[in-house]
This record gives structure tokens, C-alpha cells and sequence, in this order.
């Protein structure tokens, strides 16, 4: 299974959290969302050890598993059917988490995060697992 990383999941991986972990080890690929990559470059700046982060990030995004995936045309594509969705659903959620789930849905992989609301898109796969 290939998994796109919410911000949450990598915080909690650099928390510390096993869970993330073991996830990612199980996994084929780790996709990160440039969406991900500007919140978290957002989170850093608003802290005292940016310099330490973007070092960190860095690292983690050169892994041989790691690859950063692009928003294109097919991704918008995705974004407008969540959309669409979402609304007729009255379920909205984050439009920065829209983006990041377009991108697994165009991908064919599981978001890894510990927000509920992912699950109101229908057809996305999330990691872990409630419970």
C-alpha cells in the first residue's frame, strides 16, 4: 500500500508515535503532498527551531521511498469531485485536507492521519484504522 502523510501523522512520527511508524515501514511508498509540505513549512516558521525542521523534513523527504508528488490538472479534477461531494453531503471538511485527499484518490493511496473527517470522502482509504 502506498500512503500519502497528513502533517498530523508526520508530527506524530516525530513525536515519537510507534503507530506512525510501523505504518510506513509496512508501506510500499510514502507520498507527500506539497500541500503537507507548506503547512508544515508554515508550522516551522512559527516556531523557534525552523532551521532544525526544514533540516529534519529534508531528510525524510530524501529517503528512497519518499517521493513528493505534483498537483496537476487530474489532481484539480479530484479536488472538484471531493468537492462536489462534500457538499451534496453537507460534510465539509478543510479545504488544505480537499487538496491533500485529491491527491491519494489520483495516486490510488491511503491517507495517513489522525483526522475523522477524511472519512467523509467516499472512496479514500485511511491509515490507521479507528479503534
Amino acid at each position: 500500500m502506498r500512503l500519502v502523510i497528513d502533517t498530523n501523522a508526520y508530527a506524530a512520527l516525530l513525536a515519537g508515535d510507534h503507530r506512525m511508524n510501523d505504518e510506513l515501514t509496512r508501506s510500499d511508498a510514502v507520498l507527500l503532498s506539497p500541500v503537507v509540505v507548506g503547512e508544515l513549512l508554515d508550522g516551522f516558521g512559527a516556531g523557534n527551531r525552523a532551521r532544525e525542521n526544514r533540516e529534519i523534513l529534508t531528510r525524510f523527504r530524501n529517503k528512497q521511498r519518499t517521493v513528493t508528488i505534483p498537483i496537476t490538472d487530474e489532481t484539480a479534477e479530484w479536488f472538484a469531485e471531493i468537492k462536489k461531494q462534500l457538499r451534496a453531503n453537507g460534510t465539509p471538511i478543510p479545504i488544505n485536507d480537499v487538496w491533500i485527499a485529491a491527491g491519494c484518490l489520483e495516486h490510488g493511496a491511503a491517507i495517513l492521519t489522525y483526522d475523522d473527517h477524511f472519512s467523509k470522502i467516499d472512496g479514500l482509504l485511511k491509515r490507521p484504522l479507528p479503534g
